[in-house]
């Protein structure tokens, strides 16, 4: 813990968030009693979260760099605190809220770059997960959450009438796969790897999905035709709507007559006097993702002690209740468990649509970082050679089914063949050992679009067709390096500009080719044909109990991707998914 932080503040800012609520005015509470430099009863006695005392020496300066939807309330907030003479430790309380997006300030962060502020509040705990998984990265540490607001779909009132608002209600994966049908209605979201209204939706749509038969399927064409709608911030995807001044997003035609918005956007929208249509809201009735507003200290242990005291003297003034007025006003729920019905009903929602029901988990890492790999394969096309291992311990069964590791493996290969578009280009390799003559791999199908002209069932079906051919080896041994540095540099010779490349190695194994390069040999010659320019990473997957994680992220570094292990290769999908994002932001997983 840092020498400002709450007890648990990991915990507080990951928690379930329908009681997310709770836990925040108890760690608001909390702060006013606990040792932040020192013991308790001298913080307290010092006036460290003195209330009343006049300003006694010069103000005490903090940085807040805060979501845009919700830095004019903290701005507001942070002017009556100047006007009341609110003080730290007998210093005035002087903060300045600066409007950032919060992916544009993680991406600082993950880079281990400076905000220029002490204190972060982001819209999701989402974006604080992805800095701290992130090799280098500036610290953070997230102290609890100052607002909240669920995410859902704003329609406009003719659309919202055609589709029985407010009486009916749908899922999410519903109400998406109803607007996308209709295709004069349009669905638009801001870019998911922007946004958190748009991921968090995908990554709902993603999960729901993913529980029905073909999921993976319908979840990658869902997130393809929403490509066709992004935006790239909630102002323009407001201009989208009929009357706006900006055509839909990447298709640069038509409308959108729904959009992915937050409540307290759809407020916003609504309560301005510009002459606009008002929206309706419907609250999907499997729940709405929250985004909760982590109040967040930016690299700790650098603070100095005035400027961790007044970063926390900011934070229990937010939870008092003129503050949280403020908050309310500019239409943020400050009871996630008991919303306004004012608020509500100005957002554009109605009962009986149940805007009450918040998702437990929402902004998941696991759920995000899939919905992040789907989108960035989904939209700006892949090109992904896959090298799977074939040597006779993928003949072992798995645990519970009866059938061999190669057969889950190849099962789980499928699924994923079946998300990638006419776009995408994909190629399979097999290793073992001497395969071919003294090579140890074995070229299956070269990697090439699946849509060329004139054969794209053709690919497809030859894909297909390789995929369910793989067998293991028998006595088979295996031959991991030599195969990943020549699938790797032939992945290399044929980037493909303005696509997602990537190398995918599955192995269950550790090297067993005596004959081989070494792993310091291996990972050096990586690192020479590594171009940032020019990004390949290789996503290296060990499954099942005799692989070695380390071994593989060792060598999957090299290149700036990143080594995954699953215990069942019927994860190997989830897993790319996982990989793909990570190698997308330069998290380790």
């Amino acid at each position: 813990m840092g020498r400002h932080s709450l007890p648990d503040a990991r915990r507080a800012g990951s928690a379930d968030p329908r009681i997310r609520a709770r836990r925040r005015n108890t760690a608001l509470a909390t702060a006013l009693v606990l040792t932040v430099v020192g013991g308790t009863a001298a913080a307290v006695r010092g006036g460290l979260f003195s209330f009343e005392s006049s300003c006694d020496d010069d103000a005490v300066h903090i940085e807040v760099a805060a979501s845009p939807d919700i830095a004019p309330a903290l701005k507001a907030v942070a002017e009556d605190a100047r006007d009341k003479d609110v003080t730290s430790d007998g210093r005035c309380l002087d903060v300045t809220v600066t409007a950032r997006e919060s992916y544009e300030v993680a991406a600082a962060l993950g880079a281990g770059r400076k905000s220029g502020a002490q204190v972060w509040v982001p819209d999701s705990d989402a974006w604080v997960e992805r800095v701290a998984d992130t090799t280098a990265a500036t610290q953070v540490t997230s102290l609890g959450n100052v607002a909240s607001t669920p995410v859902g779909v704003a329609v406009v009132p003719s659309a919202a009438k055609a589709l029985g608002w407010p009486a009916k209600t749908y899922t999410w994966s519903e109400l998406a796969g109803e607007t996308l049908r209709a295709k004069k209605l349009g669905l638009g979201a801001v870019d998911p790897a922007r946004s958190s209204p748009g991921l968090l939706a995908l990554a709902r749509i993603n999960a729901a999905a993913s529980g029905t038969k073909d999921g993976d399927v319908r979840a990658a064409t869902m997130a393809k035709a929403l490509s066709e709608h992004t935006s790239d911030s909630d102002t323009h995807l407001l201009d989208t709507l009929p009357g706006g001044t900006q055509d839909t997003g990447r298709s640069g035609t038509g409308r959108n007559q729904a959009l992915i918005l937050s409540e307290q956007a759809a407020f916003a929208h609504n309560s301005a006097q510009d002459g606009g249509q008002d929206l309706d809201l419907f609250y999907p009735k499997d729940g709405s993702p929250l985004l909760d507003y982590p109040y967040t200290l930016v690299d700790e242990p650098r603070l100095s002690t005035d400027e961790g005291r007044a970063a926390l003297r900011f934070m229990t003034l937010l939870g008092e209740a003129a503050p949280r007025q403020f908050l309310r006003v500019f239409g943020f729920r400050t009871d996630a468990e008991s919303p306004s019905p004012a608020l509500v009903a100005e957002a554009g929602g109605r009962s009986p649509q149940p805007y009450a029901r918040i998702l437990d988990d929402s902004a998941s890492k696991g759920a995000v970082q899939e919905a992040l790999g789907m989108w960035t394969i989904t939209v700006e096309s892949a090109r992904i050679t896959t090298v799977v291992d074939a040597s006779s311990s993928m003949a072992e069964p798995v645990p519970g089914g009866g059938r061999s590791r190669m057969d889950v493996t190849k099962e789980s290969l499928l699924q994923a063949l079946a998300t990638f578009t006419a776009e995408d280009e994909i190629g399979l390799w097999k290793f073992s050992t001497k395969l071919d003559g003294d090579k140890d791999y074995r070229v299956l199908v070269p990697t090439g679009p699946l849509g060329k002209a004139g054969i794209s069932s053709g690919r497809r079906a030859k894909l297909s067709a390789a995929f369910k051919s793989l067998k293991p080896v028998p006595h088979g041994e295996t031959g991991l390096y030599d195969t990943t540095l020549a699938a790797y540099r032939a992945a290399v010779a044929s980037y493909a500009k303005g696509r997602f490349n990537a190398l995918v190695v599955l192995t269950d194994g550790v090297n067993r080719d005596p004959g081989s390069i070494s792993r310091s040999d291996l990972v050096s010659e990586l690192q020479k044909l590594a171009d940032p320019e020019r990004p390949v990473p290789l996503i290296a997957i060990a499954v099942g109990p005799d692989s070695d994680r380390r071994e593989v992220d060792q060598i999957a570094r090299a290149t700036g991707g990143s080594g995954q292990r699953v215990n069942e290769p019927s994860q190997i999908h989830a897993a790319m998914l996982r990989a793909i994002t990570a190698a997308g932001t330069g998290a380790t997983t």
